[in-house]
């Protein structure tokens, strides 16, 4: 039977205060602040971090006033790290030639976006993607409550399923100096691998396994906004397309259809069409129609039918249905962009 995933196959998450993550927060931290002034504001915005810098670039078109240095710096401060930062902004005006074709409601760019669906898990994604959030996020609400008072807030994860099971956990967690290896194993293990995966006999555990891992964020290494595409979409099992998701407007279908096409994939699968389901769309910059658009279930075969029938990937039209111009957008910045149950790409349908 032919299968989108593997039966042995591995997927990491990062914490909020990775420094890539930190960077795709202050990116959308910039569209949200954008389109809660101005909800037709198009944003494109970059994010560089590392080693006491951290540099805003990008293009915007927006009636919105913000202090963007001073989003960047409150934002970095919500996610834990305390070191300061030297902070530059260049953020100017919307290229015309881009804009013009999107003033005509065309795609904001060229490019293949994708979408899946699996009914393996209730948030409709594969299972490890699931858990290594999941251990992720708890590793951060460890630190936050206080439970584990020497947790810093850099941190990965990582799952290893083989045939549906647990076979290895990977937690990589940033500390203060003043706690040992051993007991950080014992603490992690005890708190938030054993009640998130359950029986853990049979599963390798690692966590810090270099030994030690006390510098973290910009103090240790560089981000980017964009540098965890497979993060943010399905653990590497399935196709991703050509751009991030973090600092574009809807208007960028990099990221809107492929809010889409997860919103279509997910609803075919809760539907019953299929088991398992990708969905992909390809546009050319400026103009209104897809290239093309197929979806295709766990047997290889396509749905592209019921999903021309039902669904419209126009970038309008798609920005209409899943009501794109809300202020939105920095809470899918860590953790993943998809099986978050408030989320409008979300939503299953009644009927369609």
């Amino acid at each position: 039977m032919f299968q989108f995933i593997p039966r042995t196959y591995t997927v990491e998450s990062v914490t909020s205060g990775h420094p890539d993550k930190i960077c795709d927060q202050i990116s959308d931290a910039v569209l949200d602040a954008c389109l809660e002034q101005d909800p037709y504001s198009r944003v494109a915005a970059e994010t560089f971090g590392g080693h006491g810098l951290l540099v805003l670039a990008g293009e915007v078109t927006t009636k919105a006033d913000v202090d963007y240095a001073e989003l960047a710096r409150a934002v970095y401060k919500e996610i834990g790290h305390e070191n300061e930062l030297e902070i530059m902004a260049r953020i100017v005006q919307q290229s015309p030639d881009i804009a013009q074709g999107v003033n005509t409601g065309g795609a904001g760019d060229q490019g293949i976006m994708y979408g899946f669906a699996t009914d393996e898990t209730e948030e409709y994604m594969p299972k490890a993607t699931v858990l290594a959030h999941k251990l992720a996020r708890g590793l951060e609400k460890l630190r936050v409550l206080g439970k584990l008072p020497w947790i810093k807030p850099d941190g990965k994860t990582q799952v290893t399923i083989e045939q549906g099971k647990v076979r290895t956990v990977l937690v990589s967690c940033q500390h203060s100096p003043d706690v040992s290896q051993e007991e950080i194993k014992q603490q992690i293990t005890a708190h938030l691998i054993a009640p998130l995966v359950g029986d853990i006999s049979d599963v390798e555990i690692l966590v810090n396994p270099t030994g030690k891992f006390e510098k973290g964020g910009f103090e240790a290494d560089t981000g980017l906004t964009g540098r965890k595409i497979v993060v943010d979409t399905y653990g590497g099992m399935l196709p991703h397309g050509g751009g991030c998701f973090s600092g574009k407007d809807a208007t960028k279908v990099d990221r809107s259809a492929a809010y889409m096409c997860r919103f279509v994939a997910k609803n075919l699968v809760a539907h019953g069409y299929a088991k398992e389901c990708l969905v992909s769309v390809a546009y050319a910059i400026g103009k209104a129609e897809p290239l093309m658009v197929e979806a295709m279930d766990e047997k290889g075969e396509s749905l592209v039918g019921v999903v021309k029938e039902k669904f419209d990937f126009r970038p309008q039209a798609i920005i209409e249905r899943l009501n794109l111009r809300q202020p939105i957008f920095k809470q899918t910045a860590a953790y993943g962009h998809f099986g978050k149950p408030n989320l409008p790409w979300e939503q299953i349908l009644s009927t369609f």
